[in-house]
């Protein structure tokens, strides 16, 4: 059974962080950390295969999508780091874990590396040390929907809403989207995010030394990898990439699925990424 979850807002270093938060008492506390695209329900698939029932969740907003004060685009994972640190003052007592999907799974390592006392393990979801040079191709490719024209506000949303497990939609979720739209004088809908400005962030994220940030983590970590095709028949974080990633973490741990970047986190994959995950955090 999918745990409830609450809608939240929190005063973090003067902004206005918004999370999800799934509560279960006496549980570990999981913040998953979601990609660059992505907003804070892109875990929806492992949360309906069972990931709440065993773990407290806390899923921040790195993009802010109109919902937070201060989005992810243009600012340093240092920033991003501290508005978390900010969020997860009233869980300092209690055994967090970390678990961060591609642009997350970086920022999760970065995390370890400068806050290493404060995480108890880390699982990383196809995210390595190293950017695969196609990436920012692929995004170009598989962002589509930013580069298209809808009929109507409608036409956006049943788009959206086609997605798997999207399970979620309510009229505060038709707001949240909302923020991420201009609608034209004859009511066409076209989206606001920049396609050149995520690909300058991907850019951005390619320059840090995640290598140094894997060799220095104490952590026990756990790589998860989706081995499939996702564009261009090639898998975002490809089998050499794990390996050389997973090398390189202290007490590594490489498992990976069937599903590509995008699919590992659901349907079946979902239910596999779960089970690996209660294996090795509980």
């Amino acid at each position: 059974m999918t745990m409830k979850y609450t809608s939240n807002f929190i005063e973090v270093n003067g902004i206005n962080l918004h999370f999800l938060h799934y509560p279960n008492d006496g549980k570990k506390v999981l913040v998953l950390l979601h990609g660059l695209t992505a907003n804070c329900f892109a875990f929806s698939g492992l949360v309906s295969n069972g990931l709440s029932e065993n773990f407290e969740l806390v899923i921040p907003d790195l993009r802010g999508r109109g919902k937070s004060s201060h989005p992810a685009f243009g600012y340093s994972f240092k920033k991003h780091a501290d508005d978390i640190l900010g969020l997860l003052k009233p869980f300092k007592d209690r055994e967090i874990i970390l678990v961060g999907h591609s642009f997350g799974g970086l920022l999760s390592s970065y995390m370890c590396f400068f806050h290493e006392s404060i995480f108890k393990k880390i699982v990383i979801l196809d995210a390595a040390p190293e950017m695969n040079p196609k990436t920012p191709i692929m995004l170009q490719t598989s962002l589509g929907r930013l580069d298209k024209v809808y009929n109507n506000q409608e036409d956006y949303f049943n788009q959206i809403k086609q997605a798997p497990f999207i399970d979620f939609w309510d009229n505060d979720m038709e707001s949240y989207y909302s923020a991420d739209i201009e609608i034209n004088e004859n009511g066409t809908v076209e989206s606001k995010s920049d396609l050149a400005q995520i690909i300058q962030v991907a850019t951005y994220v390619s320059k840090e030394p995640f290598a140094l940030y894997f060799k220095s983590i104490k952590h026990p970590s756990l790589l998860i990898s989706g081995d499939g095709a996702y564009n261009l028949d090639e898998a975002i974080l490809p089998t050499h990439l794990a390996a050389k990633a997973v090398g390189l973490l202290k007490k590594g741990k490489l498992f990976s699925v069937n599903g590509n970047h995008h699919t590992m986190l659901y349907g079946e994959y979902a239910k596999e990424i779960v089970e690996q995950i209660n294996e090795f955090v509980l």
